[in-house]
């Protein structure tokens, strides 16, 4: 545990594809690599699509792609005056290269990761356990956890070309057998055989022993940065920390960069790593499904519809209501590109709650809250926030969520876990609270018995929560419920941003303004506070109304408890507008918009040093210290980004970032010196896009989330991300008191230490955790996670680790998601073989629609396979029906039967495996006769294609 600390402290210890920038201009990365393939395969999925359903497909798929693009092009009605963003799927991308870069972090010295040493079994075994866990997630919908470790998996394939001498061996195609257990690894130099000798004068363009190449043996390099000891002739890593490569033989064959060692040969190895990458997607695709492919890879245009519901006795009308917004928005919105992409539901009381449904299906959506029925109730308060943490862990980054209670939360302790949760999730909250007291005192019932009513410091939890996540805490009584709700249909909009927004605790009457671009449509504010509240509107070209209309020149609104909706009214009229709100009770303003001009954010940390990167910053930022931001803007070309701010809501202070273009619309973003707070990401700039004007028009975005400052640090070292059933884990992680963002060597102190996960799973750990003098600052200790052995493969379960300092007025958290992925012993493919075809197709193709052909093929997955799961039709306009009959040694065999018109004379089958293995592919051609052959031209595919030209 102390020398991975050491190890990860190390400046500049990276060895690879650097993870996301490069600063020579001239090098791809990691980042880079899973982009081009994420986008081109997707791409691909989409025109194959389009060309089944019979669209037109015209994006030419090449490495200029972008995710507006693809997402506009994958759009079955998109056109170009269709609002559409890109902000999930760039969202999806960006998760699985940050996963990606995480891997030179968690997994720093393992060579089987980054395929060094030689180790090809071991990072083959990295690949395809990694790749069946991520099938294993998409079988049971949990797309997040199957895009985080596929990015993990992407690394260490990708690594394969840079490290290895597979490039140098003059091939031009990927090495298959990586993402094939199946298939046996050959021509691997023996640790006895040399494979180098030393550089000339630092130019290692030759050092490959001319032997090993032309016996086209495959080698990598060694790496270690403590020993120059390596294996008498091996070739080095090489680079500024590899110690092996100042022993004999001399420098290194990495092509990590154009200035590695092979640096000449670094383009060519990129390119492989991308079709190499494209390969992966494509075995993923076969054994999952088109549909579900291009889930995984985030392509969706909405968001989920998910909602956290009180049960209990009182809670009749929340629920029909609930029911009531929930259909409309299905039934308005099914079979539209503003379908919701996945539905959320959460039931809670007391003590239960859960489970957890997450569908695609919206009629099984329906089904499950059709059965929500209220009842019981007891004590007053319920397991809200349990409820509200499976959903936060279910549901995507950036969700919005709502949450339906009438009741205070009987799990208040796990307040700060869920802030957590929202931090990392960067997920808004609403909550919709009825029947909340006006006094502080609990009203009580007959007899002294309390009311259900929630007092004010009840809802104040509900308020912090929302607080957050940007999002509100609405009070109304039950009979306004539904006037409120339209902002959940606000919320299922296609392309909403959120443009500007403020609170203000305690209130005081201000003037806030905002500036509407020539993009914008539908805009609408959100006001909350007390009854007394008042406002006005002024617009740009100065035109006012005031609270006392409610339908003026600027905008309409209702009012329905503490919540006025506004629908302003903006055509024509960009430029800056204020809103000028007069209250000394707290309140919160927010201003939406539909736009496709959005942006994405996450927080990176530097590893220092002269050839450092870039990963994911788990945590918070530290109080005091420098903070950094991966800038990401979607929707358009042309936009110029002037300005981005760290903003403090709810009082004056802002924090300017520095900003360096990344590149396609990409900006690394640095503030210095974050004082203690809560704060908001706030962009500025102009888009000449969404205007005919000649001046570009001015636009602001701003990030719901809050982005809250520690002086406490809390660090995980996992050497694991999937856990088997039944199996114990254990977490170390570090917490230490930090000055100004430095480690402070000489605090001490004790802490109070939580852990949670959302699975409820065994999980110990000390409750404290105490910084000793002369320990450097630091104190270590533990987590262990135990997971059920009746955990399905594929099952996400989400850590969150949190340490508060004595005064409970500081934490700070680290959140790990693991995968249940049960140990692979079928690796074998299932087989086909064909028993017979039989076709009456004429030579005329006129008459093709009055004949037709048929083929009959058993499959099978051995005696001790796992089992034929699935057989489907990718291509072809038939009829398949399958039927399972047992084999002479007892194993099943699935009997497909396919029959289809003369005028569809091809037909491409999938057989998958328990195990997730595609089939070989099989071609039968009848051109030339009945002839059968075995290939490995598609993985996972059976084609069988009719003889064209003669009578068969």
């Amino acid at each position: 545990m102390l020398l991975i600390l050491v190890v990860l402290s190390l400046p500049g210890l990276v060895r690879c594809f650097q993870p996301l920038f490069t600063f020579d201009g001239n090098s791809s990365t990691h980042r880079d690599i899973t982009q081009r393939a994420v986008l081109r395969k997707t791409a691909e999925v989409c025109r194959d699509i389009a060309a089944s359903e019979g669209r037109d497909f015209s994006l030419t798929i090449d490495d200029s792609l972008s995710a507006d693009k693809v997402q506009r092009a994958c759009s079955s009605t998109g056109t170009s005056t269709t609002l559409l963003s890109s902000v999930i799927f760039q969202t999806s991308i960006a998760g699985m290269y940050f996963s990606n870069a995480i891997v030179d972090v968690v997994f720093a010295l393992s060579e089987e990761h980054h395929f060094d040493d030689e180790t090809f079994q071991g990072g083959r075994d990295v690949i395809t356990s990694g790749v069946s866990a991520v099938k294993a997630s998409v079988k049971l919908e949990n797309f997040v956890a199957g895009r985080w470790t596929l990015g993990r998996v992407c690394h260490t394939l990708q690594d394969f070309y840079s490290h290895s001498n597979w490039v140098e061996l003059g091939n031009n195609a990927p090495y298959s057998t990586l993402i094939r257990p199946d298939q046996p690894l050959e021509n691997l130099a023996g640790p006895s055989i040399p494979t180098c000798r030393n550089c000339t004068g630092g130019n290692c363009a030759n050092n490959l022993l001319p032997d090993l190449l032309q016996q086209g043996l495959l080698t990598s390099g060694y790496f270690n940065i403590f020993s120059s000891a390596k294996p008498a002739g091996k070739c080095s890593h090489g680079g500024l920390f590899d110690q092996t490569s100042r022993q004999d033989p001399v420098g290194g064959i990495n092509k990590d960069k154009v200035g590695s060692s092979h640096g000449s040969l670094h383009h060519k190895a990129a390119d492989l790593a991308v079709n190499a990458t494209i390969e992966l997607l494509e075995d993923i695709r076969v054994a999952v499904g088109d549909r579900n492919f291009l889930r995984l890879m985030g392509l969706s245009q909405s968001s989920v519809l998910c909602f956290v519901i009180d049960t209990t006795g009182s809670m009749s009308d929340d629920i029909a209501e609930a029911k009531r917004v929930s259909f409309e928005i299905i039934d308005s919105k099914r079979g539209t590109q503003q379908e919701p992409s996945a539905y959320i539901l959460v039931p809670f009381n007391d003590p239960g709650f859960g489970p957890l449904l997450m569908t695609t299906n919206a009629d099984v959506f329906k089904d499950s809250i059709n059965k929500l029925s209220a009842s019981g109730g007891g004590d007053i308060p319920e397991m809200c926030l349990s409820g509200l943490q499976l959903a936060l862990t279910a549901a995507p980054s950036s969700s919005e969520i709502f949450v339906f209670t009438d009741a205070p939360a009987k799990d208040a302790h796990l307040k700060s876990t869920i802030t957590a949760l929202i931090e990392n999730r960067k997920s808004v909250v609403n909550f919709m609270l009825t029947d909340v007291l006006v006094s502080r005192r609990r009203r009580r019932g007959i007899q002294g018995v309390n009311s259900r009513s929630m007092s004010q410091s009840d809802a104040q939890l509900y308020r912090d929560l929302a607080r957050a996540s940007g999002g509100q805490a609405i009070e109304v009584t039950k009979s306004e419920l539904s006037v409120a709700t339209s902002i959940i249909e606000d919320s299922s909009a296609s392309a909403v941003v959120t443009v500007f927004q403020v609170m203000r605790s305690p209130g005081r009457p201000d003037n806030f303004t905002f500036t509407v671009d020539g993009s914008l449509r539908n805009m609408t504010a959100y006001i909350t506070g007390a009854s007394s509240l008042t406002f006005s509107l002024t617009s740009s070209t100065g035109v006012s109304q005031s609270s006392s209309q409610s339908s003026g020149p600027l905008a309409s609104f209702t009012t329905a408890g503490n919540l006025r909706r506004i629908s302003l009214n903006t055509d024509n009229e960009t430029g800056s507008w204020q809103i000028s709100v007069n209250s000394n009770s707290p309140y919160s303003v927010k201003v939406t918009g539909q736009s496709s001009v959005n942006f994405i954010y996450n927080l990176v940390e530097a590893h220092e040093g002269a050839h450092g990167d870039f990963s994911l910053k788990e945590g918070r930022p530290l109080s005091g210290g420098n903070a950094s931001l991966l800038v990401s803007v979607t929707g358009s070309d042309t936009v110029k980004v002037t300005e981005v701010t760290l903003f403090d809501s709810s009082g004056p202070t802002e924090v300017n970032g520095s900003l360096q273009s990344m590149g396609s619309g990409n900006f690394l973003v640095t503030f210095t010196g974050v004082p203690a707070g809560d704060f908001v990401v706030r962009l500025k700039g102009e888009d000449s896009s969404s205007t005919s004007r000649s001046t570009a028009s001015s636009f602001q975005r701003q990030a719901s989330t809050q982005i809250k400052t520690s002086g406490i640090s809390v660090t995980t070292q996992v050497n694991n991300t999937n856990i088997e059933p039944g199996s114990t884990i254990s977490v170390p992680f570090t917490v230490a008191t930090t000055t100004n963002g430095v480690i402070n060597n000489s605090a001490t102190g004790t802490f109070t230490v939580r852990a949670n996960n959302d699975r409820s799973y065994t999980s110990t750990s000390s409750s404290t955790v105490t910084i000793a003098s002369g320990s450097g600052g630091t104190a270590n200790s533990t987590v262990t996670l135990t997971v059920p052995a009746s955990a399905a493969s594929g099952t996400d379960v989400t850590l969150t680790i949190e340490a508060e300092n004595a005064a409970a007025s500081d934490v700070n958290y680290a959140v790990l998601r693991f995968s249940v992925a049960a140990k692979v012993t079928d690796v074998t493919r299932p087989v086909c073989q064909v028993v017979s075809t039989s076709t009456s197709c004429l030579s005329s193709s006129s008459l093709c629609a009055s004949s037709q052909w048929e083929f009959v093929a058993n499959l099978t997955d051995g005696v001790n396979g796992t089992g034929i799961e699935s057989i489907t039709v990718r291509q072809g306009n038939g009829t398949l029906n399958t039927s399972t009959v047992a084999g002479a040694s007892g194993e099943n065999i699935t009997v497909a039967t396919y029959s289809a018109s003369c005028c569809s004379q091809n037909v491409e089958l999938v057989a998958v495996d328990k195990c997730s293995s595609p089939a070989n592919s099989l071609i039968l051609d009848d051109e030339t006769g009945p002839s059968y052959q075995e290939t490995a031209q598609q993985p996972g595919r059976m084609q069988t294609a009719l003889g064209r030209g003669e009578e068969e």
